[in-house]
């Protein structure tokens, strides 16, 4: 494996918010109070945590129950064990997406291993949790997953499991219909261990939570990842004075949060969440579907509000927490609280995520600051494209780079067209520009001499000129593209491998395809090439 870096900012789409993040800008030091540099800060901020010896061995506690459900291997156990002895955390996390979701969340996995192996080298002992987020209600984000095939374009398989609408995905329970669409899968994949694994995860009876778990305590078995499955009713009685605050204190949250907002406007940032006055940071069940909490009014006068429709529940504040009382599993934070349970449920001491939760942070900062008294410090997932043989051999042919692909379908078709034109038209053209420039250099000369205010005009018409001529040029090359099918379907196959639908490659394509492809030396490859210290995404040569 061969790494090259590629800096964010020639990656279309990235935010100014994680740019200056990464660079660690004065404009954005408000918003994170510690650099995305890990070993700056690692045993300052470890010092900073406040987590309460009882709290936890209830959550260790919690945790063994889950981990064993999954078939934990005895490196987990064993993290599980320091993490009852007093280790401290690196945290990351994502949504349950089908057959391991996209790549980026093994890259999330093996990132928090590398921190807490780093941590501990340097005398913090720590220990990478994985936050299952299995109480997110979003279902279509999570239902389907995209798998190359023998030729390369990929197939996005999607399971009809369902619960229903607005459920959390912890409610959607796998039936018989799984079991073809496994077998879809190692169609694609063949057989191979991550093929295995797939058939013991996926199988009826488990949620897409459970599943997913059962997947990445096998995948990360000699890493020893803890999973945590957020939606475990034990884990929201300890988080219950979360959830009080949110609707005791939500006057101070709100208004804490329309001011980051505020400060992150006049930065010239943008918000990831809209937060306004009627906003609280908590979600309940209601008829089965995860719905938000409203509140109407401020003060003890206000009146909160679950669902939208007719029948819609109002609830006095008062009402409200005595309800979060007495049943804590119905509750659950929105992503601006998430990261702050989280923290309160882990003795956590950094957070690994890539830009969209960059993003969250910069708002959620003002929720830690005030209900925890510390922010997390971020830590930037590692992030990379793979470009595999195949893929190396197309760009080479075709003289094209990866930014140029990040160009999209089309310019990139008209790109490969272009560097494939008979080389006689090619020369023609080159020859033409060649040509255009000397004779009208030496005009210019003359002119000058004559009138010099003829010289901008000259100018003028050189710039109509040469874009009729690049204008000749592109149709050309277009002309070129509809006649080569070999052009187009290779503009195609480079599109969907390594820029699928617009996004990076780590967010389109499974990860389970590439575990099946290259195996656990794979993932020990990728684990060694990452350098916690560089923030660069990543163009891995297999």
């Amino acid at each position: 494996m061969k790494a090259h870096c590629l800096p964010f900012s020639q990656i279309p789409h990235t935010t100014r918010l994680f740019t200056d993040f990464l660079a660690y800008a004065p404009n954005i030091r408000q918003f994170y109070p510690k650099s995305p540099h890990f070993a700056e800060w690692l045993k300052e901020e470890a010092s900073r945590i406040s987590y309460d010896a009882e709290r936890r061995e209830r959550v260790t506690t919690i945790l063994e129950r889950q981990n064993k459900s999954w078939d934990a291997s005895a490196l987990t156990l064993a993290n599980l064990a320091r993490l009852r002895k007093g280790a401290a955390a690196v945290v990351t996390g994502q949504q349950v997406g089908l057959f391991g979701g996209p790549m980026f969340a093994i890259y999330k996995a093996l990132t928090a291993v590398k921190l807490a192996e780093e941590s501990t080298a340097a005398g913090v002992d720590a220990v990478p949790i994985f936050w299952l987020a299995t109480y997110d209600h979003d279902l279509a984000e999570v239902n389907h997953v995209a798998i190359p095939g023998a030729e390369g374009g990929a197939q996005v398989l999607t399971t009809p499991s369902r619960d229903v609408a607005g459920a959390p995905v912890s409610a959607v329970r796998l039936g018989e219909e799984i079991l073809p669409l496994v077998e879809q899968a190692a169609k694609l994949l063949g057989d191979s261990e991550a093929t295995q694994f797939l058939r013991e995860s996926y199988r009826p009876g488990e949620t897409l939570g459970t599943a997913f778990a059962r997947l990445y305590a096998k995948i990360f078995a000699e890493w020893g990842v803890i999973l945590l499955d957020a939606s475990d009713g034990e884990l929201d009685r300890i988080a219950k004075p979360m959830f009080r605050a949110a609707i005791e204190r939500v006057d101070e949250l709100d208004a804490a949060l329309l001011a980051r907002g505020k400060a992150l406007d006049a930065g010239g940032y943008h918000q990831q969440v809209k937060v306004t006055s009627s906003s609280t940071l908590l979600f309940t069940i209601r008829q089965g579907a995860r719905v938000p909490i409203h509140r109407r009014g401020n003060g003890g006068a206000a009146e909160f509000v679950i669902g939208t429709d007719s029948e819609a529940e109002k609830l006095s504040q008062a009402e409200l927490i005595n309800r979060i009382d007495s049943t804590p599993e119905q509750f659950s934070p929105n992503v601006l609280l998430r990261p702050i349970v989280q923290d309160y449920l882990l003795p956590t001491f950094a957070y690994t995520g890539g830009a969209a939760e960059a993003a969250y942070f910069a708002q959620a900062g003002a929720v830690f600051e005030a209900l925890l008294g510390r922010v997390t410090p971020l830590v930037p997932r590692f992030s990379a494209t793979i470009l595999e043989p195949k893929m190396q051999r197309l760009l080479e042919r075709h003289g094209v780079s990866l930014t140029d692909v990040f160009n999209g379908p089309e310019a990139l078709r008209r790109q490969l067209a272009e560097h494939g034109l008979p080389k006689d038209l090619q020369s023609a053209f080159e020859a033409a520009k060649k040509s255009f420039d000397s004779h009208l250099s030496d005009i210019k000369e003359k002119l000058a001499k004559l009138d010099r205010t003829l010289v901008d005009a000259a100018e003028t018409s050189r710039s109509k000129i040469e874009h009729q001529l690049e204008r000749l040029h592109s149709q050309a090359a277009r002309a070129e593209a509809l006649k080569s099918e070999l052009v187009s379907r290779h503009a195609a196959l480079l599109s969907q491998s390594l820029y699928p639908d617009k996004g990076l490659q780590e967010r389109g394509i499974g990860g389970i395809y590439f575990l099946a492809r290259y195996g656990a030396e794979f993932l020990r490859e990728l684990h060694d090439a990452m350098q916690t210290d560089c923030h660069d995404h990543r163009i891995l040569e297999l």
